[in-house]
């Protein structure tokens, strides 16, 4: 299998950290199987490349790169807002064209919004630099209560933080959440994060060590095929319903409902991914009941069917 070329466009200064978010996912082979991407880096102009880190970092592929890429990640534009060239929007614009998938890491919005690539779309960047996008790019539809939105042929994460989720993200699209998962494993991170970034936009009082979910949310994930009502989830808590699900969006930015049934999701992917269990033992395993209840939970989350999600994804 020919591995899906990822290509980074990088500007001077550039951030190493939001490069190294898709350089980590993308270009860190498995030990125990073929590279599924091939990663690289480009510039407008090759050669030593300034980096907000104090040091300079060298570049040998220019703009040509991105007309071979299957998918193309600016990580980052500094300053924000900065008039990208016209060289660059127009190479991003060519390489979509031609169908490339296309996304932003954190300030990388300004460059697609440049580019019009977000224009009558849904978008997000970085909590600090939402009101100057809205304010520069009226027409791009501007979300800034999520880690990331995802069209298919055009992306776009909040901050850095958030390049990785939507990495991972992508990961799980094109190749399953075992594989994401694997991939998460190996970072020591989460395959999937909860809530959104406007819970990291303010600073909310510290929570004392006894009010973490950690434990909760543990205990509930290894009894997903169990009936676990809020009520249940409270008493395991030793909390009031109000005050757990209080918790939950404080700590989380969700209800114990949602959360609860995307662990589910979740879990009933790999399933389908990793065992040839009938829909219906899979829906039991998971806590959904049924194969009906699974088919119409997983097109609501997913827009696809459990079958066509095995026949796509299945690893045995």
């Amino acid at each position: 299998m020919c591995p899906h070329r990822v290509v980074a466009l990088v500007n001077p200064p550039q951030s190493p950290f939001e490069l190294s978010c898709p350089g980590e996912v993308f270009g860190t082979a498995p030990l125990d199987g073929p590279p599924r991407y091939s990663f690289g880096v480009c510039a407008e102009n090759p050669g030593p490349l300034p980096t907000t880190a104090g040091y300079a970092m060298v570049v040998d592929a220019g703009l040509e790169a991105l007309e071979h890429a299957d998918t193309v990640i600016v990580p980052g534009w500094q300053p924000p807002g900065a008039p990208a060239p016209p060289a660059v929007t127009t190479a991003l614009r060519a390489a979509h064209r031609r169908g490339a998938r296309i996304v932003a890491i954190c300030t990388g919005a300004f460059v697609l919004a440049q580019a019009g690539l977000l224009d009558g779309r849904r978008a997000t960047t970085h909590w600090r630099h939402t009101t100057q996008l809205a304010a520069t790019f009226p027409q791009v539809h501007l979300e800034q209560d999520v880690l990331f939105v995802d069209h298919g042929d055009v992306a776009t994460s909040a901050g850095t933080g958030a390049g990785i989720d939507l990495c991972l993200h992508l990961v799980r699209c094109d190749h399953g959440a075992a594989y994401a998962a694997r991939i998460a494993r190996n970072m020591v991170l989460p395959p999937h994060r909860e809530g959104s970034q406007l819970q990291y936009a303010v600073q909310p009082a510290p929570a004392k060590a006894d009010e973490s979910l950690a434990p909760l949310l543990e205990w509930a994930t290894s009894r997903l095929d169990t009936r676990l009502t809020l009520d249940r989830l409270a008493e395991r808590a030793g909390l009031s319903s109000r005050t757990l699900a209080r918790r939950f969006t404080e700590q989380l930015g969700t209800s114990p409902g949602q959360w609860l049934l995307d662990q589910r999701i979740d879990a009933a992917r790999v399933l389908l991914e990793q065992t040839d269990l009938p829909v219906e033992a899979v829906a039991a395993r998971v806590g959904l009941a049924s194969a009906v209840n699974l088919r119409r939970r997983f097109r609501a989350h997913l827009g696809t069917t459990p079958g066509a999600y095995r026949r796509t994804f299945s690893q045995i």
